[in-house]
């Protein structure tokens, strides 16, 4: 009785749940998911928390209250700022928040919502250098900056050589190292830095101009019912106080208005030691490792190989034509930087309608990158078997693809273990490029700490510990298969 009367109860609830559950689907299908660009490496406006590894900041609560007016469902995209706005232009992205400064150029081609955030640029010098006051001292000199943000831009026009960095933590390393001569770059940002690391061996020597810089959220020119809604939303934001509470929190000041105060960042985020920031990415570290690095390298390896095989074949074929567009595509492949490959395959084929998803884009890249150069090492291979396997196979009746797979590929296997392997080792390390893709591996996981903590040399050196103990297991794999091979060798 027991049982019936639990069944019954059981029974009830799920009835009662149905409709609220259905009720929550409903509402989710008709909130539009709208992917939102970021980098997570810039604090205070985008970063992930140490201890949480969450994506919060400034940014990243207000577009989540803009989301909340306008009835959105967000997905936060990461990656670097040189690749932002490619993503946005191919639809990887439906917008951008990240501090974005409106400027002509960008509301010609984007569409660029209200201003949510006013700040102005600053000089930044090495501490006591007395040669850079006002932005005319950085004429002639070299500046660090992001090279699609409008600071570089500012660095440009006042004369300065400006040498690509990719976030505002590489280039204050790179002024502290004495490698460049200034930062032009938003007071905030550099507040946070000052704040948060405690270096003395930076300085703000003066603001770059006397003009106010506006950001805003960028929008592809299409997707105006989505602008409009984000200017509907800011606009009620700033009525009901929302964005002066979030900039207050951050800031002790309000940003979201022209003359809202000073900012101030002297409470920062709290310093930590390098074992605590060590120990806090370890973790996320081989997450990435785990989830995106092994994958990658695994599956673009063997699919790069079998691709190898037959460009080999095609390559050594007596048909001309055949023959010829294999030299084509290991030319093509050879000749050109694994970096720009990605970026056609990820950037540029959503321009003729071929779009894939990020994982499936870098295997893409990877795979042909690794055909390309194996196919030589195939080829080599099986030219080294003597010409008379092939010559005693067919006395005995065997086909060419059984003469392949049984005779010639066995003993040309051994030939190419040692470059092969080379091949995979190199394929390994080059997944630290899958970031550019919107890939979160595992050298961006410690790009994404080493921009929050300015512990570069501890952290690459931990991401350069994963990817040498993976490789030295690789190179034992490679020494046992070489042996295998070896066991029927007459010496």
């Amino acid at each position: 009785m027991r049982q019936v009367l639990r069944g019954v109860v059981v029974f009830l609830l799920l009835v009662i749940a149905m409709p609220t559950g259905a009720a929550s689907a409903q509402n989710n299908e008709a909130q539009p998911v709208v992917r939102v660009g970021t980098e997570g490496t810039y604090p205070p406006f985008s970063f992930h928390d140490p201890r949480t590894q969450e994506l919060t900041g400034y940014d990243i609560e207000v577009i989540k209250a803009i989301a909340a007016k306008a009835g959105w469902r967000i997905e936060f995209v990461e990656t670097q700022w040189d690749a932002i706005f490619p993503a946005l232009d191919s639809g990887r992205i439906d917008l951008i928040a990240n501090q974005v400064t409106v400027n002509d150029e960008r509301k010609a081609k984007y569409g660029i919502s209200t201003t949510y955030t006013y700040s102005h640029g600053v000089i930044v010098r090495r501490t006591g250098d007395e040669s850079i006051k006002t932005l005319a001292d950085i004429k002639g000199k070299t500046t660090a900056q992001s090279t699609t943000s409008t600071w570089a831009k500012v660095a440009r026009d006042a004369g300065a050589n400006v040498e690509a960095v990719e976030g505002f933590a590489q280039a204050a390393a790179l002024l502290s190292q004495g490698r460049v001569d200034a930062i032009v770059n938003d007071n905030i940002a550099v507040l946070d830095y000052l704040a948060t690391t405690g270096s003395k061996d930076v300085e703000i020597a003066g603001n770059a101009g006397n003009e106010t810089s506006d950001q805003a959220l960028a929008f592809r020119k299409t997707d105006e019912s989505l602008l409009a809604q984000a200017n509907q939303a800011i606009a009620d934001l700033k009525a009901d106080g929302t964005l002066r509470g979030i900039s207050e929190k951050y800031f002790k000041a309000d940003v979201s208005v022209p003359d809202g105060g000073s900012a101030d960042l002297s409470g920062g985020r709290g310093q930590r030691s390098i074992w605590e920031v060590v120990g806090n990415t370890a973790w996320p570290m081989f997450i990435g490792l785990v989830k995106v690095t092994i994958p990658l390298t695994a599956l673009s390896f063997a699919i790069g190989l079998v691709l190898a095989l037959f460009v080999a074949l095609a390559r050594i074929s007596s048909y001309k034509v055949l023959a010829g567009l294999a030299r084509a595509f290991i030319s093509i492949i050879r000749g050109t930087p694994l970096l720009l490959q990605l970026f056609i395959v990820f950037y540029g084929l959503p321009q003729i309608g071929l779009k894939f998803p990020p994982f499936t884009a870098a295997v893409i890249a990877f795979s042909l990158n690794v055909a390309g150069y194996a196919a030589e090492v195939v080829r080599s291979a099986i030219l080294a078997v003597p010409r008379g396997q092939f010559e005693a196979a067919a006395t005995i009746g065997l086909d060419y693809a059984r003469t392949l797979r049984r005779i010639i590929l066995p003993q040309a296997a051994r030939t190419a273990v040692p470059p092969l392997s080379n091949t995979l080792l190199s394929l390994l390390k080059d997944t630290s490029l899958g970031s550019v893709v919107l890939l979160t591996e595992l050298f961006r996981e410690s790009q994404l700490a080493a921009a929050e903590s300015n512990e570069f040399l501890a952290l690459y050196a931990f991401a350069g510990l994963y990817y040498w103990v993976i490789c030295v297991g690789l190179s034992a794999a490679q020494k046992r298969l070489e042996t295998r091979l070896s066991r029927y060798v007459i010496a």
